[in-house]
Parts: structure tokens; sequence; C-alpha cells
């Protein structure tokens, strides 16, 4: 199964400047979208129907913003909207799809703190509950992968400026000590199992200062994979000559044999 994750900063945005295009070209398996922006009565859905995907969707209640979807070629088995806290599914943050063949994939958009000290707590504060609802999870489906937009660069390797960036949020020590304490709990970071060492590759940079042309990213999209899942792993990488938002996609590929 070839899956990707991106976010799309506006799904509208996105199919304005080829999304579809290139999921036709691409032919992936499963495409977890965050940061939607909008419901499905807003679009048409049988664009992606023609493409051979069922959709779901999990929007958020304030129209316009956050939201995830999840397109699949694979008839899921079972789907689940939501973690159950209705704080963060009023945002439209969690979807899961269980696959008849083990596989489970949740898809993700975890909070920003950027626009301030409010929502630098509430991203902390689900940090704190994502975890724990996560290891259950876990117990539920081993075999899960868990891809989206974490808004965190986990280490110096994954920003263009450490130095300069060690007291921005996504940066900050809590959040990264947040990470340490999420893959040292059985999931494996699948960019760097295949990746260990390679610098300046990102998946998201701002819009301004031609961040992008300069390559000055931030690594904060990820597909973290259980332990379970490890001898599956075939694959995993980032595309970020896909140009259609502020993200690109990331790639994991597993093969559940």
């Amino acid at each position: 199964m070839k899956i990707i994750s991106y976010n799309l900063n506006g799904i509208r945005s996105a199919i304005d400047k080829g999304l579809l295009n290139w999921l036709q070209q691409t032919n992936y398996d499963v495409v977890c979208l965050q940061e939607t922006k909008a419901q499905p009565e807003q679009l048409d859905l049988t664009a992606f129907e023609q493409l051979g995907y069922h959709t779901y969707w999990h929007s958020a209640e304030k129209k316009g913003y956050s939201g995830v979807a999840t397109l699949t070629k694979i008839p899921p088995a079972a789907v689940t909207y939501g973690c159950g806290i209705a704080t963060y599914d009023r945002e439209g943050r969690i979807l899961r799809l269980d696959f008849a063949n083990g596989l489970s994939v949740m898809n993700v958009y975890l909070p920003s703190g950027s626009s301030g000290e409010e929502r630098q707590a509430f991203k902390m504060q689900m940090l704190s509950d994502f975890l724990p609802y996560c290891l259950e999870i876990k117990k539920q489906c081993p075999n899960l992968l868990i891809g989206g937009d974490f808004n965190i660069c986990h280490r110096p390797i994954d920003i263009h400026d450490p130095v300069g960036n060690k007291k921005s949020s996504g940066f900050l020590p809590e959040e990264r000590q947040w990470m340490d304490a999420f893959f040292d709990n059985g999931f494996i970071d699948t960019f760097r199992f295949f990746n260990p060492q390679t610098a300046n590759r990102y998946s998201w940079w701002s819009f301004r200062f031609n961040a992008r042309s300069k390559n000055k990213g931030w690594r904060i999209d990820y597909w973290a994979a259980t332990q379970q899942l490890q001898p599956c792993l075939q694959n995993a990488d980032i595309f970020e000559q896909v140009t259609h938002a502020d993200h690109c996609p990331v790639f994991v590929e597993v093969n559940m044999g």
C-alpha cells in the first residue's frame, strides 16, 4: 500500500492548483489530507469518485477551518471519526480507517500554537491527551500508522535554523520532549528509519521571504508506524517538488504480506 499525507491549507485552493490531476497521475492507495478547510457538501465529490477514491471527512464545525479527510481506493472495514474528546473533535483533527488486511491508518492534524499563548496552551493540552489516546488505539490496532501534520520539528536536523527558532512554537523544548516521548513509546519515525542522517529535507515552508525557494523549511509532517509494522515498511519519503500548498506530501509504503 502506497500512502500519502498532505496538509493542503485549503482543499479548494489546492484543487485550483492542480491537485486532482496530481492524484490521477500518482494513483496512491490512501491519501490523508489535513487542513481541508471545507465541508464535503462544499465540494464536487464525484471528482474524487472518478479517480477511484472513497472519501471520508471529519470537518471542523467552524466553516473554512481545520478539518481532515481520507481518500482511499481500498474500502475500509471500519471508520472512526474523532477521538471522543469534544474539544478536539469540534475542530476535525483525527480520522481513522481500519482495513481488512489488519492495517489501521490514523489521519491527524495537531494544532498550531503560533497564533498566541491561548492556542499554544490548547496545543500542549491536546498533545498530553493525544499520546495516551494513541497508546490505547495501538493496543486495539497493533498495525497502526499515524500520519499527518504534527506541527512540531523533532530535532535540529528537522529545521533550517534550530538556533534562531528555539523559542518558536513548533520547536519549543517541551514540544520536542513530547516528540521524544511519542517515539519512545513504540512508534517509528518512518522518514528517519530510512533516512537517519539526511538533512535539509522539509515538509513546510512559510509563504513569506521566499522561504521555499531558499529551502528554509521545517519537517513537521510525519508518518509514524508502530514497532510491530517495522518488518512491513518498504519506503518513506518527502515530495518537496509537489507545490499545491505551503506543505508538501509525505509518503510511506507498507507491504502487509
